[in-house]
C-alpha cells in the first residue's frame, strides 16, 4: 500500500527513496536504482520510457511509484516538475536533436560526447553538497596516509587523484585489488579510506569500505546516487553524476570534481 501523499521536495523524495530501496525486490529495486541515477529525466519522460530504462514493464513502474507515495507516475512527475521549472534540465531533448542531426560520421559522435559531458559538469554543483565537500578535504587533509580504491570504471579517476596527491607531496597510497590482494592490512589508525565507485558497484570496493568501517577508520566516498550502498557506511559522500550517450557513460563531472578534491586537499596541508 502506498504512504497517504508522497515526498514533497527532492530532498525528502531522496530519503524515502534511501529508506525503500533495500527492501525492494529485484525488478523494483530495479526502478529505484533507475530514478536514483536519472532523476532529472522524470520530469520530461514518459511513464513508458522510464520503465523501459529500468528494464521492467510501465505495471511495475507504477507499483514502485506507489511504494513511494505517489497515487502514479504523474504525481510524482509533478513534483519534479515543479521543482525544475523554468529550469529543469533539458539534456535529453539536446541529445535527442543532436542524434537527429547528426551524421554518422566521429565528429558527431564527438559532438554528442561534448554535450553529455556538458551537461554532467553543469550538473556537478547541484549535486555536490558544499558542506560534505570541505568536511571531505577536512578529513583527507588531515590524513597520516589516504588510501584511494576505485576499481573498473572508477580505476581512472583513482589512479588520477593518486598522481595528483604525489605530485603535491600527500602521502596517497594506491589500491588496485591486483592479485585480489586489497592491502587492506596496510590500513592504520589515522589514515583515510578515498572510494570511489559507481552503479553497477565494485563489490571489491564495498567490502574495503565495509572492513575499514568497522575498525573506525573514516570513509571519503565519490559515488552517484542515493541507494549507493557506501551511503550505508557513514562515509562523508560527495555525489557526482554523469550524463550517458546510449550505453556509454564518460567522466567529465568526475574528474572535475577528483581535481577539485586533490587540489583542496594539497592547499590544504601546504597551508
Amino acid at each position: 500500500m502506498a504512504d497517504a501523499g508522497g515526498p514533497a521536495t527532492i530532498k525528502a523524495f531522496e530519503e524515502r527513496l534511501l529508506e525503500v530501496s533495500e527492501s525492494l525486490p529485484k525488478r523494483l529495486r530495479q526502478c529505484a536504482d533507475y530514478v536514483a541515477a536519472n532523476k532529472d529525466r522524470i520530469a520530461v519522460s514518459t511513464v513508458a520510457e522510464m520503465a523501459e530504462g529500468a528494464g521492467v514493464q510501465p505495471s511495475a513502474f507504477m507499483r514502485f511509484c506507489q511504494i513511494m507515495g505517489f497515487s502514479g507516475f504523474s504525481e510524482m512527475q509533478r513534483l519534479f516538475r515543479e521543482t525544475f521549472v523554468g529550469g529543469w534540465p533539458d539534456y535529453s531533448t539536446r541529445l535527442h536533436h543532436l542524434r537527429e542531426k547528426a551524421e554518422d560520421s566521429p565528429t558527431a559522435l564527438l559532438a554528442e560526447f561534448v554535450e553529455a559531458g556538458r551537461a554532467s559538469l553543469e550538473s556537478l554543483l547541484k549535486t555536490v553538497d558544499p558542506h560534505h565537500l570541505e568536511a571531505a578535504v577536512a578529513t583527507l587533509s588531515k590524513a597520516n596516509m589516504i588510501h584511494i580504491i576505485g576499481l573498473r570504471r572508477s580505476f581512472p579517476v583513482a589512479s588520477y587523484m593518486s598522481y595528483a596527491f604525489e605530485k603535491m607531496d600527500v602521502p596517497a597510497m594506491l589500491h588496485s585489488a591486483v592479485g585480489r590482494l586489497d592491502n587492506r592490512n596496510a590500513i592504520r589508525d589515522g589514515d583515510v579510506v578515498l572510494a570511489i565507485t559507481f552503479s553497477p558497484y565494485s563489490v571489491e570496493t564495498i567490502e574495503l569500505v565495509e572492513a575499514v568501517s568497522a575498525r573506525g577508520i573514516p570513509v571519503v566516498a565519490l559515488t552517484d546516487t542515493v541507494v549507493s550502498p557506501l551511503r550505508k557506511f557513514d562515509a562523508i559522500t560527495l555525489s557526482v553524476s554523469e550524463v550517458d550517450f546510449g550505453a556509454f557513460r564518460s567522466l567529465s563531472a568526475t574528474l572535475c570534481l577528483a581535481i577539485t578534491l586533490s587540489v583542496a586537499v594539497g592547499t590544504a596541508r601546504s597551508g
